[in-house]
């Protein structure tokens, strides 16, 4: 594998012995690792989108919390894959980050195998939602709507769209669901893998954003319906 293929991880810990520790291990694995202190030492590394292959984004940072600048980089295009770190045990922050955009989250003491693993996991997804597929494109159509789940790619009236990979995954779970009424805790569980967690909000914010961007009047959807007092139910072609 030459250099330019080697994936390059973005550490974003103000901890300079954590940092330290997670650089020397992650190159020791064969990536190349940059360490950000700050967010806005972040912000400058990544300019370019494609200068990272994922970032690992620690949760407190002396300037700006990474809930928000995860926020801002979701809202700027970018979309390399982010597994937050954090100290924080509030089963809310996991909500938090995840709605932010990130696509994982990992608690403070964590297991580093764990963490290799799970960094494995993502770059693999990068690499599959690259990859020409020998399959026809898994699509799905309703209205304007273009999404095709084999590329992580979506439209509106030949609009691009961009998606976070939990958008993609909620669609695709009301996809296959089409015409069923699914409760909120259901999807909690089936969808942010959740148990009995009480913010059903998240849910309702989620769909929201669905409709925003696929639905002609988000004020009065025709796809993404709600149910009053059961749930939502995906109407492909009403």
């Amino acid at each position: 594998m030459s250099e330019d293929e080697t994936p390059r991880l973005l550490v974003v810990e103000d901890e300079a012995h954590l940092a330290a520790g997670l650089k020397m291990n992650f190159e020791l694995e064969g990536y190349r690792v940059d360490v950000a202190r700050t967010a806005r030492e972040a912000a400058h590394a990544l300019v370019r989108p494609e200068a990272y292959s994922l970032i690992l984004l620690d949760v407190m940072l002396p300037d700006l919390d990474g809930f928000e600048l995860c926020r801002r980089l979701r809202l700027a295009g970018n979309r390399v894959p982010v597994i937050m770190l954090t100290a924080r045990s509030d089963p809310h922050d996991r909500v938090r980050g995840l709605e932010a955009g990130a696509d994982d989250y990992l608690g403070k003491p964590f297991d580093l195998t764990e963490l290799l693993a799970r960094v494995r996991s993502h770059l693999r997804r990068q690499q599959w939602m690259r990859a020409p597929s020998a399959e026809p494109s898994n699509v799905l159509r309703f209205g304007g709507a273009l999404i095709d789940f084999d590329t992580y790619s979506a439209s509106m009236s030949g609009e691009e769209v961009k998606l976070t990979r939990l958008e993609f995954d909620l669609v695709r779970y009301f996809a296959d669901n089409a015409g069923r009424v699914v409760e909120r805790g259901e999807l909690l569980e089936n969808v942010w893998k959740l148990r009995n967690h009480p913010n059903t909000r998240t849910v309702d914010n989620f769909v929201a954003r669905l409709r925003k961007h696929f639905e002609d009047d988000p004020a009065n959807p025709r796809h993404f319906v709600s149910v009053r007092g059961a749930g939502y139910k995906f109407v492909p072609t009403p």
